[in-house]
């Protein structure tokens, strides 16, 4: 009996203790690389450019999630059909990276990338791999291009033995 009783006092500091350890944790807080996922938001106008095909759309950049995720709303045309696409975007502090998610009305794969802005911080850079024009597995790169706090191009091209083949192009221009 008296070994029971000393089982459960022990659990119940036991319990006590994790449950103080568990209080005690706060969430993670946003840091300087949040900051940077910053320069993207707001509602843009977007002008896509895919060879000869020119669509319109828009996009709505917006951090959520305690500050840590940029939340990413595409709606638009791509070769005269409806087209919705969703992202998210975080730096991942174990990687070093930033990682991004994002998956799309024209495509069952979900693609993942990461990357990483220039020194100057003018210039935005991913890659990893998704679905190609043949819908098989691609090498894949992005570049978001800050012209200015209002421009945006963003260029997504596949890799083919080391060099980019443009795919398609937008320009995304702040909403006023």
């Amino acid at each position: 009996m008296k070994t029971r009783v000393l089982r459960l006092i022990c659990c119940a500091f036991a319990l006590a203790a994790f449950t103080s350890a568990l209080v005690a944790q706060q969430p993670p807080k946003p840091g300087p690389e949040h900051d940077m996922l910053k320069k993207f938001e707001g509602d843009w106008d977007a002008a896509a450019k895919f060879g000869d095909q020119e669509s319109k759309g828009t996009a709505t950049y917006k951090m959520g999630l305690g500050g840590l995720w940029l939340l990413v709303d595409y709606k638009g045309e791509f070769a005269g059909m409806k087209f919705e696409g969703k992202g998210t975007v975080g730096y991942d502090p174990m990687k070093k990276k930033y990682v991004t998610s994002w998956v799309d009305s024209m495509s069952p794969t979900h693609m993942i990338m990461e990357g990483a802005f220039d020194k100057e911080g003018k210039t935005y850079t991913e890659t990893g791999e998704g679905p190609g024009m043949d819908g098989k597995p691609q090498k894949m790169k992005s570049t978001y291009e800050f012209k200015d706090n209002d421009t945006i191009l963003f260029i997504m091209s596949n890799v083919t033995e080391g060099k980019d083949q443009e795919m398609f192009r937008i320009t995304y221009t702040r909403k006023k």
